[in-house]
């Protein structure tokens, strides 16, 4: 072997050493930084054409488990929408309070049922306690404000969670195009031979990323491009980036649902478009996919569920409060129900009785009228108004209005078990969609001695000056006290199942069921975290630094440099050597 060739190897073999100390302080360097992976030099023999082989670096490449980062990539995602949700029932479950064993009381709607319906017994066994009434018109007036509080959380909730959804769009449009400026540095780095794993690396911390947001595939081809599509098959990124758009909705309400033509407004939820394409609907994953189901399904089923326990209380009161009348009657009734005077008749049979009385509950004049006989609103309005102290009308804004002519007297109505009352809202309670809007009516909230806690007499044939109305007739005051014990029909509404229950027994069921979705949700995002975290930890196992080891190897790398240095060494002074002797 000539001493050339011997040069030419202990010099290849120096820089070989260079290079792999180099990676292995670059290692120990970067040991804390995140997505930094471990970096291997690769050598491979060279011939030197005599039969002896040299060495050389061919590339340095990072030690990751593509595989393993796959299923890492596909964790986080899950990892997000888990997070996501467990975040937001979290908050939506301390809107509805939790169901308590003890009697200390509480806030919540299932105690606030409980205490109304404890003042109701009282009502009941003094109907003509104005303190009573004031107690019980508190408890419904505090009642309706706890349903109305929970509805708009939810309602905020879904609100913050379109909101939230326009910042993760913008979010993973970023993301996408910092992929995309890390795709260009790398497939044109690779094309040179230039080392590219560090820019590999912000690339793989960047899907990570992404993959929180939305749940993506992706693939690497030879050049070094990394393409990337949605979970469903569309492309988010190729040879460009793909981006997607929302625009949150103006406002939102309990009515305020996805809509998709693509727009959003006041009205309802527009589409997440990509390529002109609403992808709403498709398994979206991540973050953005949480934050879809959250506002268009969880929050919703929690809104239904509290509507029918709303509705069902307002059908079930009103209709008790419409088969009777304060005592001493109101000296007008207006009804809650937008109507026309040729609106066929709700009611057709049965007798509605009106009376016009006095402070002392002593009939001015009586009229029982055969709504077997009349065919519109119009003909009971003309009955009325037939009647020298009562008048009967329906206002510029579409509502039945009876009214006693004297200041002084009073107007009630009965006769038919409040049907006819109840059917035009003559006499409510309690008014409102929903639990979003649900009040007491206003006239009884400002004045809570016209709460209805007496029935009008049915004794037949009754004349002027006849009794109609005595203080201490309670039927109507123990009716809407059995109500809270009795049991009640509840239709099958957001998670909730049909069933038959009190008023207590559903509030329970609801704010249960509130609870049940949040743990459920809090019991996914713990097992999901213990797993990504799993995940990270092999990755970081099999792709991270370990600085010992890579001290040990800069140790080894050195012994092996200084091995070549003083092969280099006594090679130039063999040439020295020979070169004298030349001399």
């Amino acid at each position: 072997m000539s001493l050339r060739v011997a040069s030419s190897i202990a010099t290849s073999a120096l820089r070989t050493s260079e290079v792999g100390i180099a990676v292995a302080s670059s290692n120990v360097a970067n040991a804390d930084t995140d997505g930094y992976t471990r970096k291997t030099a690769s050598n491979v023999t060279r011939s030197t054409g005599t039969n002896i082989s040299s060495v050389d670096v061919t590339a340095v490449s990072s030690t990751v488990d593509r595989y393993l980062l796959k299923t890492l990539v596909a964790a986080q995602s899950d990892l997000g929408y888990t997070d996501t949700r467990n975040s937001y029932l979290d908050r939506m479950q301390s809107a509805f309070g939790s169901v308590s064993d003890d009697d200390s009381g509480g806030t919540d709607i299932g105690s606030m049922i409980d205490a109304l319906a404890d003042t109701l017994g009282t009502l009941a066994t003094s109907p003509e306690s104005e303190s009573a009434k004031a107690a019980t018109v508190q408890d419904l007036l505090d009642l309706a404000e706890s349903l109305r509080s929970t509805s708009s959380s939810i309602q905020s909730l879904r609100a913050q969670a379109d909101d939230k959804i326009a910042s993760t769009v913008d979010s993973i449009n970023e993301t996408l195009n910092s992929i995309d400026s890390l795709n260009d540095r790398i497939v044109k780095g690779k094309a040179l031979g230039q080392n590219v794993t560090d820019l590999e690396d912000q690339r793989n911390t960047a899907l990570k990323s992404l993959a929180t947001n939305i749940d993506v595939t992706y693939q690497v081809d030879d050049s070094g491009l990394m393409r990337i599509a949605t979970a469903s098959g569309k492309s988010l990124l190729d040879s460009k980036v793909h981006e997607l758009s929302y625009t949150p909705a103006a406002s939102v309400s309990a009515s305020t649902v996805y809509s998709a033509s693509g727009t959003s407004g006041s009205s309802g939820f527009g589409g997440i478009m990509l390529n002109g394409t609403d992808v709403t609907g498709s398994s979206l994953g991540g973050t953005l996919g949480a934050l879809v189901q959250l506002r268009d399904t969880d929050l919703p089923a929690q809104q239904a569920s509290l509507d029918e326990l709303a509705t069902t209380l307002m059908d079930s009161l009103n209709a008790i409060q419409n088969q009777g009348t304060a005592y001493p009657a109101p000296q007008s009734l207006t009804g809650t129900e937008t109507v026309s005077a040729s609106d066929a008749l709700k009611v057709t049979s049965g007798t509605l009785r009106v009376a016009v009385t006095d402070s002392s509950g002593k009939a001015a004049e009586v009229l029982d009228i055969d709504l077997s006989t009349m065919s519109t609103l119009q003909d009971v309005v003309d009955a009325i108004n037939s009647m020298s102290n009562a008048s009967a009308s329906i206002s510029a804004d579409g509502k039945l209005v009876i009214s006693a002519n004297s200041a002084s007297n009073g107007i009630a109505l009965g006769g038919d078990d409040g049907t006819f009352s109840d059917a035009y809202g003559m006499n409510d309670l309690l008014t409102g969609t929903g639990a979003s809007d649900i009040k007491v009516a206003t006239r009884i909230a400002s004045d809570s001695s016209l709460l209805a806690t007496s029935a009008l007499s049915s004794t037949s044939r009754l004349t002027a000056g006849d009794a109609v109305l005595t203080s201490g007739e309670g039927s109507v005051a123990q009716a809407l006290s059995a109500a809270f014990s009795d049991s009640h029909d509840f239709d099958a509404a957001g998670g909730l199942s049909a069933r038959k229950t009190t008023f207590a027994g559903y509030a329970g069921a609801v704010i249960q069921g509130a609870a049940t979705v949040a743990d459920t949700a809090s019991a996914a995002y713990d097992s999901q975290n213990t797993y990504t975290s799993s995940l990270e930890s092999t990755f970081s196992s099999q792709s991270g630094v370990n600085v010992d080891e890579e001290t040990a190897a800069i140790s080894a790398l050195q012994s092996a440099y200084e091995a070549a240095a003083a092969v280099m060494k006594t090679l130039q002074e063999m040439f020295s050597t020979a070169l004298d002797m030349v001399q």
